[in-house]
């Protein structure tokens, strides 16, 4: 029968080892925690299997380890040098060089305050994340969850609990936290000047500001106070967060990395979690904010994601074509814009993002706000005509890869053609960019491979989808990115 180390961690990141326990006291355990009127819940260690936490009302963590486990670190690794910290500040002083609040005046301090380092691109705007915790509030779970997110090494800045309205505080503001996902190689916990990020006790499904009056919450006045000390703007710049479950966001990478403003963890490319659900925007900005673009008249407002894509019939959809028509996508509707979504709108919506310059999830098909706002105002660029100087041939790009592959790296046969086919997969988030350099090379044929299997590149199987291009695969690749293919 499996053994278990049983420990308590206390707020302060003491802990008392309690001894082994079996696998019964740990089923019992679990037993106690599913009981309706229990004040304990329990939650699994997310990456160390028979891991076992005890989230507890009085503010202690149970934690249940495998015997045979290895040893458990308690931070993850860091590739920034970590702060020293006897070196941090009292609260409300700021380190040198900053120009907001570092530490909230009355926030409970939770570990040694330090969880992460520099971010990686001061120079875009300053932004806030809310999260949250999928557990109860109230009592002190604040301290218990706290110690948990220690212990996984998945510390935001800032911990909220709504009941109480008590704010606890794990690292300095102007440094980054731990509680994203990167987004391929960018590290989305160090984007932007500031990414103040926040857990709230609450479940996504149940939005925790539903009877919340933030002018009778002085703590949470004090994080928004902080939020606007870094210059972060009282907007949601990828909408209001979805619902959970069910909702939807498109995860732009471009609005993620240029906008400044409040984000949901569910906007955060790299990412998928669905939190903190649909909470009330104007709430959480204290009454004075606001949701995306509040003074548009009705019929130019962002109609959500979900009228758009396979399946929607709507006159929103009609609209999206005519708008898409004038703006040079003609060539892809045979019979005008219509209600009912086709192919048609999706390969001019995606013509479209990608004259912007957008790639990968930002040129999907689907329009998202920004999308929608540059279509409906007449900015951003228009989609560029086919032209007749842009073929490609299909014998010249197998020539191309049977040529270059085998060759020394950067060999070229045909690089202008190549180039064309290199930019399209680049925009279908098929390559990688730095990977485009005209050589049909083993990266370009895995990534056409990859073309040929989509939906969009024929659903092809098997030899079909080789990775050396076919006349229909080119077709839709050269449709879909303004270039003419040729056999």
């Amino acid at each position: 029968m499996s053994a278990f180390h049983a420990a308590i961690v206390h707020p302060d990141q003491s802990v008392t080892y309690c001894g082994e326990v079996t696998q019964d006291h740990l089923d019992q355990v679990r037993a106690i925690a599913a009981a309706d009127t229990s004040p304990r819940f329990t939650v699994e260690h997310p990456s160390r299997p028979g891991a076992l936490f005890v989230l507890r009302e009085d503010g202690d963590l149970d934690w249940y380890e495998p015997v045979d486990a290895a040893p458990a670190p308690a931070y993850m690794p860091d590739p920034e040098p970590r702060a020293v910290a006897d070196d941090l500040p009292p609260a409300g002083e700021l380190p040198r060089g900053a120009t907001g609040t570092a530490w909230i005046s009355g926030a409970i301090r939770l570990g040694d305050g330090v969880i992460g380092g520099a971010m990686d691109t001061p120079g875009n705007p300053p932004r806030v994340t809310h999260h949250s915790t999928e557990s109860p509030a109230g009592g002190k779970y604040l301290e218990s969850i706290g110690s948990y997110l220690i212990r996984v090494a998945s510390e935001p800045h800032l911990i909220y609990c709504p009941v109480t309205d008590r704010v606890g505080q794990f690292g300095p503001l102007n440094q980054s936290a731990r509680a994203l996902r990167n987004d391929g190689s960018r590290r989305t916990n160090r984007e932007g000047r500031v990414n103040i990020q926040i857990e709230v006790l609450a479940y996504a499904k149940n939005p925790w500001t539903t009877g919340w009056d933030p002018a009778k919450k002085p703590g949470w006045q004090k994080i928004l106070a902080a939020a606007r000390s870094w210059g972060v703007p009282d907007v949601w710049p990828a909408g209001a967060p979805p619902k959970y479950p069910g909702g939807y966001s498109a995860r732009s990478r471009s609005t993620w990395q240029n906008k400044g403003g409040h984000f949901a963890h569910a906007h955060v490319p790299g990412n998928d979690h669905g939190d903190p659900g649909a909470v009330d925007t104007r709430k959480i900005l204290g009454g004075t904010g606001s949701t995306p673009a509040p003074s548009k008249p009705a019929k130019d407002a962002f109609p959500g994601v979900g009228v758009f894509g396979p399946g929607a019939n709507n006159a929103h959809v009609t609209r999206l074509g005519t708008m898409l028509i004038a703006r040079g996508g003609k060539r892809f509707y045979s019979v005008g814009a219509g209600p009912r979504w086709s192919d048609a709108d999706r390969d001019a919506t995606k013509a479209f993002q990608t004259a912007q310059g957008w790639s990968g999830a930002d040129a999907d098909g689907i329009p998202g706000p920004t999308t929608w706002e540059l279509l409906v105002t007449g900015r951003g660029k228009d989609i560029p005509a086919a032209s007749a100087k842009r073929k490609v041939s299909v014998a010249h790009m197998v020539a191309a890869a049977k040529a270059d592959i085998p060759a020394p790296d950067g060999h070229t046969t045909y690089p202008g053609e190549v180039g064309l086919v290199e930019d399209a997969l680049v925009a279908e988030g098929l390559l990688a960019r730095r990977y485009a350099d005209g050589s049909f090379g083993t990266k370009t044929r895995t990534a056409y491979a990859a073309w040929q299997r989509s939906k969009a590149g024929g659903s092809y199987t098997g030899s079909a989808a080789d990775g050396y291009p076919g006349l229909d695969s080119l077709r839709r690749l050269a449709a879909r990115h303004g270039f003419t293919a040729t056999a």
